[in-house]
């Protein structure tokens, strides 16, 4: 159930196009948004996990080309979404300006410089979309704990939490261009009402439940990061109208809720390679419940103590876990590089066979001429003989 609500387990088109780049999109609810290019920025890989070798360039003109069908904010962490959810979102908008909770630091940006984001503010609506470096020119370098950041950096950065400023567009490099909702969004979206906090907590339980098929409380409030409150209250409105279905899941140690109608079909038998920031494993604690496998970021961890590699993506074999690929693209050389391969309990005699397919494909869909295996790791020569054969 659940990876079928994630979208796996259809066949992948032979031509994936904007339909089904949205409808998967649609589907998931989120994409999280990840700097790290070492092998693709992590946007990007979900879709290829579902879809295949689809154009990246198409995911770049959805989400920032001249009339965008997504948007960027807060949902889970930094994210792309339908256009839709940014109106059930103000509410975390208000609570940033607000300072609530986690925000605290953007309420004090906006009480300590009024004149910085005053200015900002006006020098965007006066230009048209700026970078922050566009900004900056004779701004002074803020102190620790801000990375530094110039105040013209801190003042659009606060001003895109509190929802005065959303991104227009990406630049080389991934710079973030900053515009105002009007400069950037369609008309039907500043036209929509805000709903109330509660129905908007609602509307992105609803969500959550309908990507993630069943899913315990905790999981439900994880996928846009919601409190406990706000989510026990959404949940039992939920249950009450039929929207959500109380259940229990083997080995489950807490309830369970399903999404109305949620599909639950005999098996899976998807084949993919999964971001460590994918939606169907980056709340480490539910991917465990489900597979099994203790699934860690390590690129934060010293090289010397890690366990599987610096960006590693699990691989997803029908429904199970069964091995994990530390990958790098190097597109001076052509070649996508498996530093590491280790195998999972429920790897078998298929797994280093569909692993290389997988890898090859991914190869071709980032432009690169070759996988190449390095020596590390149990599966290793496995997958280096599959990979050649």
């Amino acid at each position: 159930m659940a990876l079928a609500a994630q979208g796996f387990g259809r066949t992948r088109p032979a031509a994936p196009g904007r339909r089904h780049v949205l409808s998967t999109i649609e589907a998931l609810g989120v994409l999280q948004i990840d700097s790290v290019n070492v092998v693709s920025r992590s946007h990007y890989l979900p879709l290829f996990s579902r879809l295949g070798d689809y154009p990246r360039t198409l995911l770049d003109e959805l989400a920032w080309g001249p009339s965008p069908v997504l948007a960027e904010y807060w949902a889970h962490e930094a994210s792309l979404m339908p256009l839709d959810l940014h109106p059930q979102l103000r509410w975390r908008m208000a609570d940033a300006r607000a300072g609530v909770g986690v925000w605290k630091g953007v309420a004090r940006f906006f009480d300590s410089h009024p004149e910085v984001i005053s200015g900002a503010l006006d020098e965007i609506r006066r230009r048209g979309p700026l970078s922050a470096g566009e900004l900056e020119t004779g701004a002074k370098k803020g102190p620790g704990g801000w990375w530094g950041w110039s105040e013209a950096k801190r003042a659009v950065e606060c001003l895109f939490w509190a929802g005065d400023l959303t991104t227009a567009t990406r630049r080389a490099g991934f710079e973030r261009v900053y515009g105002t909702p009007d400069q950037v969004l369609p008309a039907s979206v500043l036209q929509t009402p805000t709903p109330d906090r509660a129905e908007a907590h609602r509307a992105l339980i609803v969500r959550a439940a309908r990507a993630m098929g069943v899913a315990t409380e905790r999981d439900l409030r994880d996928y846009f990061r919601m409190g406990p409150a706000e989510t026990r209250a959404a949940i039992a409105e939920l249950v009450e109208a039929g929207e959500l279905v109380p259940t229990a899941v083997e080995g489950w140690e807490t309830p369970a809720f399903m999404a109305a109608g949620a599909a639950c079909p005999r098996r899976i038998t998807a084949h993919a390679l999964l971001s460590p920031f994918d939606n169907l494993i980056w709340f480490r604690e539910r991917a465990e419940r489900l597979f099994g496998v203790r699934i860690r970021l390590e690129i934060y961890t010293p090289a010397a103590r890690r366990t599987h590699g610096y960006y590693v993506l699990p691989f997803l074999q029908g429904e199970a876990i069964t091995a994990r690929v530390d990958l790098k693209a190097d597109r001076k050389a052509g070649v996508l590089w498996v530093q590491a391969a280790h195998a999972e309990p429920l790897a078998d005699a298929k797994t280093p066979l569909a692993l290389a397919a997988e890898l090859r494909r991914m190869a071709g869909w980032l432009g690169l001429d070759a996988v190449e295996v390095r020596p590390a790791g149990d599966l290793a020569p496995h997958l280096s003989a599959a990979v050649q054969a």
